[in-house]
């Protein structure tokens, strides 16, 4: 067990530590101190410049930490076939992925398009003169904005991209003399997190300047509180769709107890169900970001933001329901996921991490609208795998068998006992019991 210091015993000063020493310091923490070291140290990249590279991208590391970096083949979206990286610990989120891939190749592929690529940013303020007065200087800061930030937008605006418009958003109801500037952004290829930022600081600066210097207002007019100035991960004008569809008798034999019609029905079903309860949603969506997330990490993209805007999407009416919808008509089947999504292909990690340049190149380097288009796909991939299981053989006979060889290294099986158990387990149901038995009663015998 690891012991724990006295709560007297502030660390101060870790972050200018050398790495060796943080090493230690944590090592001084646990019972054998000589294997942390070793362990943790087991994980550096044996190449010096690499290891340095991934140092830097965070704060107060000593180790890497190792998630499995696989791919989904047969992923045609638009008619191209992609071949799509996936870095994500779950065995059976990339063979969800594949295999769906694998059946829509077949039917159709997947369909995507990118419905806006606007981005929010905010200055939140409190002003306490009469809301007439602001909207008459409005197009004159409006000005004064793009004018202070020529220097920041220019090569963005070289690129296509931008400031795109201002709002002002009154909820003075709310909270007492509060007003929000609402920016709207194109950063065309980046995420664009630190442009927009950047921008925002700037804005609320100009701001304050530019309120004490109209001679309309009167003095407690002058002065504009500046709260804080930062963009939004929230963006429902940036957003993308994915779908696939067919006619009903192309889903007959995904289930030998029902008719392609039949199966379709269920799928509804339980895809309505998940637009009316919360608890069928939020799980419904995970598996929507089970796909997402892992393109997100594999391109080196913020997974966190993508899951946040996602997610308030999700509540846009009130309550929370399900991203994706389902259209039967006319015998067909249509299965449409549609949500917001802020990613890029230029700047930070798609830059700098190794495996994330070598993702975007394995993709065939998309622009951020590509890369939007076939994280969409790949959720709405491993979606409908789990829909399709579970309302047909349900979750837990494909997910466990997945899991198989996990629990076999738990018990620190065999190369033979593997081999032995995963010939076993074809014909028999996988749980962590029944795994427990086997290898026991191998070792038995």
């Amino acid at each position: 067990m690891p012991r724990r210091r006295k709560r007297d015993l502030i660390i101060r000063g870790f972050s200018k530590l050398l790495k060796e020493d943080k090493l230690k310091i944590v090592a001084e923490l646990m019972d054998n101190q000589l294997e942390t070291i070793e362990l943790l140290k087991s994980f550096w990249h044996s190449d010096k410049s690499k290891q340095k590279i991934f140092d830097e991208f965070s704060e107060n590391t000593i180790s890497n930490f190792y998630i499995p970096y696989g791919v989904a083949p047969n992923v045609i979206i638009n008619d191209i076939n992609y071949l799509v990286p996936l870095v994500i610990e779950e065995s059976s989120v990339v063979a969800a992925a594949s295999s769906s891939a694998r059946y829509w190749s077949e039917h159709g592929g997947f369909h995507a398009e990118v419905v806006n690529v606007e981005k929010i940013g905010q200055v939140h303020f409190l002003w306490k003169g009469k809301k007439r007065r602001l909207l008459k200087v409005l197009d004159d800061l409006y000005a004064s904005l793009r004018e202070s930030t020529k220097h920041l937008t220019s090569n963005m605006e070289a690129r296509g991209g931008g400031i795109v418009g201002f709002e002002l958003v009154d909820l003075t109801l709310e909270i007492p003399y509060y007003y929000q500037l609402k920016v709207a952004f194109n950063t065309v290829d980046s995420m664009g997190a630190n442009f927009i930022n950047s921008c925002l600081e700037e804005f609320a600066q100009v701001m304050q300047h530019f309120f004490k210097e109209q001679e309309s207002f009167k003095a407690d007019e002058r002065e504009c509180e500046i709260v804080m100035s930062i963009l939004s991960n929230y963006t429902p004008n940036c957003l993308v769709k994915a779908w696939v569809e067919c006619p009903f008798s192309d889903l007959a034999g995904l289930d030998e107890s029902l008719t392609g019609e039949q199966f379709a029905k269920k799928f509804e079903l339980a895809v309505r169900i998940a637009e009316i309860d919360v608890f069928r949603a939020t799980t419904h969506n995970k598996g929507i970001f089970n796909g997402i997330d892992a393109v997100a990490i594999a391109t080196g993209n913020d997974f966190r933001a993508i899951e946040a805007a996602g997610h308030a999407y999700a509540s846009k009416d009130g309550f929370y329901k399900s991203l994706t919808s389902v259209d039967l008509s006319q015998g067909f089947f249509k299965y449409e996921l549609t949500l917001p999504m802020a990613i890029g292909t230029v700047g930070g990690l798609t830059s700098l991490h190794p495996l994330a340049k070598h993702s975007l190149k394995m993709l065939g380097n998309p622009t951020a609208q590509e890369l939007m288009m076939i994280a969409a796909a790949v959720g709405l991939a491993n979606n409908f795998a789990a829909v399709r299981s579970l309302v047909t053989k349900g979750i837990q006979i494909g997910h466990m068998k997945m899991h198989l060889l996990n629990i076999l290294n738990h018990f620190e099986a065999t190369n033979e006992e593997k081999e032995k158990a995963v010939e076993f387990f074809i014909d028999n149901k996988v749980t962590f019991s029944n795994v427990s038995q086997f290898i026991a009663e191998i070792r038995n015998n």
